[in-house]
C-alpha cells in the first residue's frame, strides 16, 4: 500500500466529513497522501491545498465531490495520470467514468474507508 500515493480531492478540515476521516486512515496506513480542498490547512500532517498542483506519481485519486462539482476537475485529474479514481458514495458519475476510460484510467465505485479497513486498498 505504501506506494499508492493518493490525492484526496474534496478534502475538508471538518472532522465530521468523510474526506477528513479518509485523510486520517490513509496517514495511519502510511500511504503518501496529498489533499485538495476549498480551504487551506493541515490535517494529520497532510497539507490541504486550495490551488491545483501538478502532483507527481499519483496512483489514486479518491473523490469527495458531487458529480456537478467534479466537472471543473475533469481535465486536472486526467492530467495527473493516476492509475485509478475512486468514486466514494455520492460521487458516482457515469460521464466522468467514460472520460477516464478513454484515457486508460481505471475507476471504481467504492468507499476508501472500507477499502482501507478490509485491506483491499
Amino acid at each position: 500500500m505504501k506506494n499508492k500515493k493518493t490525492l484526496v480531492l474534496g478534502a475538508s478540515l471538518n472532522p465530521e466529513r468523510y474526506s477528513f476521516k479518509a485523510l486520517q486512515k490513509l496517514t495511519e496506513n502510511k500511504i503518501p497522501t496529498r489533499a485538495f480542498g476549498l480551504k487551506n490547512g493541515v490535517v494529520f500532517g497532510v497539507t490541504i491545498d486550495s490551488e491545483k498542483k501538478s502532483y507527481k506519481e499519483i496512483d489514486t485519486v479518491t473523490l469527495y465531490l458531487n458529480p456537478k462539482r467534479q466537472k471543473e476537475y475533469y481535465e486536472y485529474i486526467v492530467s495527473l495520470k493516476p492509475k485509478r479514481v475512486i468514486f466514494n458514495p455520492g460521487t458516482e458519475n457515469v460521464e466522468f467514468v467514460k472520460l477516464l476510460k478513454s484515457h486508460h484510467i481505471n475507476s471504481e465505485e467504492a468507499c476508501t474507508l472500507v477499502l482501507l479497513a478490509t485491506n483491499q486498498y
